[in-house]
């Protein structure tokens, strides 16, 4: 019998009858499109994330666009990213003219290296051709990045700090999210994302209530909004004012519904993923080359469990024979595919992403899986070993 990567059926079979109820309400209501669900699931979003603010969007992409679009980030900027990552990341500097920067990870945790970070920033401003904008730190498989080492780097050189919490949104550092660093904290509401809907989402969360308003401008059409109107009159709906260019990047009132029911059990649900987790860290203990560090006083939310195993690919061969599906986060690395491969990269290269490109595995993580299921899962790692 096989296991499930993700089980999505087993949550939706734990609230679908406020699932049920909450896509009718919306139905009955005709306010398909920034209905008042989208303010409620906004705010309650802003409260989880320690946020005075949070702006949802289409889809977890745009959530990183938008800061950059709202602080005029263009060509002749540099943004300092992960190459250990999904092309979320580093796909939306492009969009805006700007040139992404690619850093390298450490290699416990696969996060951005702050010392690596520090090096690539005094070689773009060595180089003099690129002028140091922001930074993207990831918070990969769920955890997140060391946000005080990274925020003193930004602090010195003056630039911006964008959180990729899209796998990693609820995770803490200290009891603080991302946000209490970052200028921004963007998500993604994917449907396999621990806080994820039933199509596609996403969010940016913030302090700044002027960014937040020009953000609201990009992700309408660069729509009029408060501080536009200061001074003049207009009489008729604001989406007709259009003071900027912008996008048409909304999230469904019927996904800020869903996920209004998700965000009410999603602190238990984190909780059992650590579970999990610490069931799977004293199973494989001895039997992979590494199961995942979580850096200290951090939370991870889990949005996978990665292992390092020497023959990666013969022992997901071996789990797929035995009913266990297994995933690769990320085999080919970001500063090597062909629409990135001429970006700059940090001093040093990326030696550490290359070479964890060859040895990780992500194993079936989500807060449902049963404590049977994951001792199979584990005795078929061990037994690949023997």
């Amino acid at each position: 019998m096989s296991i499930s990567f993700i089980d999505l059926a087993a949550q939706q079979r734990r609230i679908r009858a406020k699932i049920d109820a909450a896509i009718a309400a919306v139905l009955d209501s005709g306010a398909y499109v920034m209905g008042p669900q989208v303010r409620e699931f906004e705010a309650k979003l802003a409260a989880f994330g320690q946020a005075k603010l949070a702006l949802s969007c289409a889809n977890g992409t745009d959530a990183i666009a938008l800061p950059l679009m709202a602080w005029g980030v263009g060509p002749g900027d540099a943004v300092f990213c992960p190459s250990f990552t999904f092309a979320a990341t580093p796909e939306v500097v492009p969009w805006v003219g700007a040139t992404p920067v690619f850093v390298d990870v450490l290699a416990d945790t696969f996060n951005l290296d702050p010392a690596r970070l520090e090096a690539a920033i005094a070689g773009v401003k060595a180089k003099g051709e690129l002028t140091p904008r922001v930074v993207i730190a990831v918070d990969l498989f769920g955890q997140p990045a060391d946000y005080p080492a990274i925020k003193a780097i930004c602090d010195r050189e003056g630039l911006k700090l964008i959180s990729d919490s899209a796998q990693g949104f609820g995770c803490t550092l200290g009891g603080k999210h991302p946000l209490h660093w970052a200028d921004v904290a963007t998500t993604s509401f994917f449907p396999a994302k621990p806080l994820g809907c039933y199509g596609d989402g996403g969010a940016v969360l913030t302090n700044d209530q002027d960014l937040w308003d020009l953000m609201d401008s990009f992700r309408v059409h660069g729509k009029a909004v408060a501080p536009d109107l200061v001074g003049r009159t207009f009489d008729h709906d604001t989406k007709y004012l259009n003071t900027r260019i912008g996008m048409n990047s909304r999230l469904d009132t019927i996904q800020a519904a869903i996920l209004i029911e998700k965000l009410a059990i999603f602190q238990e649900e984190i909780d059992l993923r650590q579970v999990v987790a610490d069931r799977y860290a004293e199973g494989l203990k001895g039997f992979v080359l590494a199961t995942p560090k979580v850096i200290d006083g951090g939370v991870s939310v889990w949005a996978q469990y990665v292992i390092e195993h020497a023959d990666r690919d013969g022992l997901a061969a071996h789990l797929k024979t035995q009913g266990i599906p297994t995933a690769v986060y990320y085999p080919v690395p970001m500063h090597v595919q062909a629409p990135y491969a001429d970006f700059p990269r940090g001093a040093g290269g990326l030696p550490v992403t290359e070479a964890k490109a060859e040895t990780v595995l992500a194993l079936p993580m989500h807060p449902y899986l049963s404590k049977a299921d994951q001792q199979r899962i584990i005795e078929a790692i061990r037994a690949f070993n023997g």
